[in-house]
C-alpha cells in the first residue's frame, strides 16, 4: 500500500492509510476520509491490466497493491429493462445486477478492496455492524483471507441473511436494541484495535473509505457496457452512502482521464427522507428523521443518512427520492416476471423511483438511466414472503393438474382448432 494516504475532504489534512476510520482527527469534522493517490487518475487508467477477469482488472485504480483476497467479483451484467422501461415510459432503462456477485450482493465490492487492504495492514479481526448484506459478504471475504469476522446485528433482521453470515463461519453477536450495535463496535474497535469495514459512530461518516473505492468499479463497468458512453441518470437505493460516493468517485475517475466526457446525475432512493430533507432545506448537515414505519427495505432502514451521500447529489446536479413500503413487493414480482430479476426489496426500490422520477418529468424519455439492483431476492425472503402459505399437494392425475393449473393459477390452455 506504499503511497496511499487518506485526505479530509474539508481541511485537506492528510494521514498515513490505517485501519481505524471516524471522520478527521485534524479539524474534527464529520466527514468521512477520501484515498488520496499520488497518480493521477488518467495515469493510473492507462496502466491498468484488461486481461485479468471481474473487478481486480481495475486494480490500478484501487488502493492495493500484490496479492488480493477475491472470489472473483464483479463483471455484473447490465441489462437493458425493455419490459419495466415501457412501463415507466422510458426507451433505455438499464439495470445493473449485483445479486450476480459471489455472496449475491454489490457489498462484495467494497469487501474484497477492504479485506485485501486490512490483510496488508496486519489485521488480526475484521468485523462490522450489519443488517445482512454487509455481513454477509464481509464473512465470505475474512473466511477466504483465513481472518476471524464478528458482524453485530439486531433482533428482527432478516433471517436468510444471518444464516448466510453463520454458514462463513463468522461470529453473529445479535443485541436486542438495534442502537447498541455502534457503541459495542466502537468498544472492540478501541479496546482491541479491529477493523470495521462499517460506520460505528453517529452522526453518520461512512464506511470504511478503503473499501468505498471498491464501489467504483461500478462505474468503470457500467460505462465499459455502455460502449464507453456515459448514463444520464444511475440511480440507487442509499443508506448511508458509501456505494453512491464510490460510484461517483469512479465516474469523476473516467471524467478525469478522458474516458467520459460528461458526469451522471446521482439518484438516492431512500426510506425515510434524511436527505431528500436536507435537499429541500439547503443544509449543511442531515438530520435524523422520524422512523414512521417499519421497513421492508431493511438493508437501507436507516433514519439518517451521511453528508458524503449529500455531497454527492449535489455535486452531481442529482436528487433524492423516498419510497416506502406501499406497492414494494408488487414491484418485485413485476421486476421478477418481466426481466427475469429477482431482487432483494431494498433493490427493487430505484425501479419504484424511475417510474415516480420519468413520471413526473424529471427523466426524460430518451434519458439514458441506470437501475443498480443491489442484492438478490433471496437474501430477504422471509419479508417478501411473509404470510404466504405452504402449497398443498394435489393428486397427480392429469385432470387434477389441469384444473389447478385453470382455476387455481388462471392458466389458459392454448386449444387446438
Amino acid at each position: 500500500m506504499t503511497g496511499i494516504v487518506f485526505a479530509c475532504p474539508r481541511c485537506g489534512a492528510r494521514q498515513v492509510a490505517c485501519a481505524v476510520i471516524d471522520g478527521c482527527g485534524t479539524c474534527a469534522a464529520r466527514v468521512n476520509l477520501r484515498v488520496a493517490y499520488d497518480t493521477a487518475p488518467g495515469q493510473r487508467w492507462r496502466q491498468a491490466p484488461r486481461n485479468i477477469p471481474g473487478l481486480w482488472r481495475y486494480q490500478n485504480m484501487l488502493p492495493v497493491e500484490g496479492d488480493v483476497v477475491s472470489l472473483n467479483e464483479g463483471a455484473t451484467p447490465l441489462l437493458m429493462a425493455r419490459g419495466v422501461g415501457a412501463a415507466a415510459g422510458l426507451d433505455r432503462l438499464y439495470l445493473k445486477d449485483e445479486s450476480r456477485n459471489p455472496t449475491w450482493s454489490y457489498k462484495d465490492r467494497l469487501s474484497t478492496v477492504a479485506v485485501s487492504a486490512a490483510a496488508a495492514l496486519g489485521a488480526k479481526v475484521l468485523a462490522t455492524s450489519s443488517s445482512g448484506n454487509a455481513g454477509a459478504s464481509l464473512a465470505a471475504y475474512a473466511a477466504r483471507a483465513g481472518l476471524p469476522c464478528v458482524v453485530f446485528t439486531y433482533a428482527g433482521t432478516a433471517g436468510p441473511m444471518l444464516a448466510q453470515i453463520e454458514k462463513y463461519g463468522a461470529k453473529v453477536v445479535p443485541l436486542a436494541r438495534k442502537q447498541d450495535r455502534w457503541p459495542m463496535l466502537a468498544e472492540f474497535v478501541g479496546r482491541f484495535g479491529w477493523f470495521a469495514t462499517s460506520p460505528y459512530a453517529a452522526p453518520v461518516v461512512g464506511s470504511h473509505p478503503l473499501g468505498i473505492e471498491g464501489y467504483k468499479t461500478l462505474a468503470y463497468e457500467i460505462c465499459a457496457d455502455l460502449g464507453g458512453a456515459c448514463p444520464d441518470w444511475v440511480v440507487m437505493p442509499v443508506c448511508y452512502g458509501d456505494a453512491l460516493a464510490g460510484a461517483w468517485y469512479g465516474f469523476q475517475d473516467l471524467y478525469a482521464a478522458g474516458v467520459i466526457d460528461r458526469l451522471p446525475r446521482m439518484v438516492a432512493v431512500e426510506v425515510f427522507g434524511s436527505l431528500g430533507a436536507a435537499m429541500a432545506g439547503n443544509l449543511d448537515h442531515v438530520a435524523n428523521q422520524a422512523a414512521a414505519f417499519a421497513p421492508l427495505a431493511v438493508s437501507v432502514g436507516a433514519t439518517q443518512s451521511s453528508l458524503q451521500a449529500l455531497e454527492v447529489l449535489r455535486q452531481s446536479g442529482g436528487c433524492a427520492a423516498t419510497v416506502g413500503n406501499e406497492g414494494l413487493i408488487e414491484a418485485q414480482e413485476t421486476l421478477a416476471r418481466r426481466e427475469g430479476i429477482f431482487a432483494e426489496l431494498t433493490a427493487v426500490l430505484p425501479v419504484l423511483a424511475i417510474e415516480r422520477l420519468a413520471r413526473d418529468g424529471t427523466i426524460g424519455r430518451g434519458d439514458c438511466v441506470v437501475g443498480i439492483v443491489t442484492a438478490s431476492g433471496l437474501k430477504d425472503l422471509d419479508k417478501s414472503c411473509a404470510g404466504e402459505s405452504a402449497h398443498q399437494g394435489i393428486p397427480g392425475t392429469f385432470g387434477d393438474v389441469s384444473r389447478f393449473l385453470e382455476d387455481q393459477l388462471g392458466f389458459q390452455f392454448a386449444r387446438a382448432a
